[in-house]
């Protein structure tokens, strides 16, 4: 990515931005605006720890992220040994991707699920190769020592179902299940469940991979429903899909992410895609997908798009998106809104971020505020692939990511801290 020159000599950077999202209407007069504010936007020489990190305990501000630990909010992290090392000595072309680490906010169990593949011989150099389609299948982890150590390495699978066939509708080798992007996380429920939001191929009626929709993959969401047990493994049930129409979403249901309301309601939002051979011309609406749960995650409601909570549509393209419950009672949205229809996952900016209305469970437009966007002088930019948390001790709102280029050959790290007024 090509630095302006100012910067070119800076390890560190921190610009003020405030930028308006286009499409978004002005608030009107007498309108209580402000909650949210981007408080600084910081360029770093190298990621930042606080990527994929996540608080320890249910109270306190010890963290931990995927490689080590931090006693003091973040500011400086102790590298650890992860014990056992399940990921070592596996086959040639075998492959283990464990998710962000899970805090309990509970019982203080870390859990982290492991997308997996089983493939001899595969080039461990391929992203995202084809054959995952097929054969993904998901494992989980847990640690009840802070994630020092974790008690077994375990393949998730629905009761009453095998290895080979460990979910209704999912065949190992034949169709895959797998995490989406990052903000597919985890959460717990009042219920005391742990809801994890995957998605899984579609099998077609010759018992191949099908695609409806003409998209090169298709998936529906499907959410994993864990229950803890005194031996610290979870009993597993699955939800009732989330099946979108592929006249629609070209590659259907994607990337769900979760919150729980105040009222107990679940929201599930999605990415959704145009374009593909039935689509060629990406004259379909790119939007969110969004539907709701009331009875604990186990049935949702058909999806539909995700609006502005007026009932205004707006355009985001076929990438990840984040919701993030604050310790304030609200829920927060994080995602790419472009003001004109997009084709297929792109353009992936701006970033915003904007509050979800209580009522509706739809996006609340005057709240949005725009993190970043691409710069006069860039061909363009990706950004996507955050994550973000409340951090404890302030309120705010932090968002450690990258600034990708076009292509994705080059990136620049970059955190975002957020007041939540």
């Amino acid at each position: 990515m090509r630095l302006r020159a100012t910067l070119a000599t800076t390890l560190v950077a921190t610009i003020a931005l405030a930028a308006p999202l286009p499409g978004v209407a002005a608030p009107r007069k007498g309108e209580r605006m402000g909650k949210l504010r981007l408080a600084s936007k910081t360029l770093l020489p190298a990621a930042s720890p606080l990527l994929h990190a996540t608080y320890l305990r249910p109270q306190g501000i010890a963290m931990i992220n995927p490689w080590g630990y931090s006693a003091d909010n973040g500011r400086t992290w102790s590298r650890r040994t992860i014990t056992p090392d399940f990921d070592s000595g596996l086959p040639h072309g075998y492959r283990r991707e464990p998710a962000p680490p899970f805090v309990d906010p509970v019982n203080g169990k870390v859990l982290r699920i492991v997308a997996a593949m089983d493939t001899p011989g595969l080039d461990p150099k391929i992203i995202e190769p084809p054959v995952a389609l097929e054969t993904y299948y998901l494992k989980y982890r847990v640690s009840v020592d802070g994630g020092q150590t974790y008690l077994f390495d375990e393949q998730i699978i629905q009761q009453g179902h095998t290895a080979q066939n460990p979910f209704a509708g999912v065949w190992v080798g034949k169709n895959g299940i797998f995490l989406g992007d990052v903000g597919s996380q985890p959460i717990r429920t009042r219920r005391g469940h742990i809801l994890v939001p995957a998605q899984a191929c579609l099998l077609g009626d010759d018992g191949k991979l099908a695609s409806p929709g003409g998209g090169f993959t298709y998936t529906d969401v499907v959410i994993l429903i864990g229950r803890w047990r005194e031996d610290h493994r979870l009993d597993w049930q699955i939800a009732e899909r989330i099946v979108g129409d592929p006249a629609r979403s070209t590659r259907g249901m994607i990337e769900p992410t979760l919150a729980e309301l105040p009222d107990g309601r679940l929201l599930c939002v999605m990415r959704g895609s145009n374009g593909g051979t039935k689509d060629p011309d990406f004259r379909i609406p790119s939007y969110k997908w969004y539907s709701v749960s009331t009875d604990g995650g186990f049935h949702w409601s058909p999806p539909r798009p995700w609006t502005y909570h007026d009932g205004t549509p707006f355009f985001s393209p076929s990438a990840m998106s984040q919701l993030l419950r604050h310790s304030n009672g609200r829920c927060y949205w994080l995602g790419n809104i472009s003001p004109e229809n997009c084709r297929g996952n792109n353009p992936r900016w701006p970033l915003v971020i904007g509050e979800v209305d209580p009522k509706s469970l739809l996006l609340i437009r005057q709240s949005v505020i725009t993190l970043d966007t691409k710069q006069p002088d860039e061909e363009g930019i990706n950004l996507s692939h955050w994550w973000a948390f409340e951090d404890r001790e302030t309120g705010d709102i932090v968002v450690p990511t990258y600034r990708y280029n076009i292509g994705y050959t080059d990136q620049q790290p970059v955190l975002y801290r957020v007041n939540v007024q």
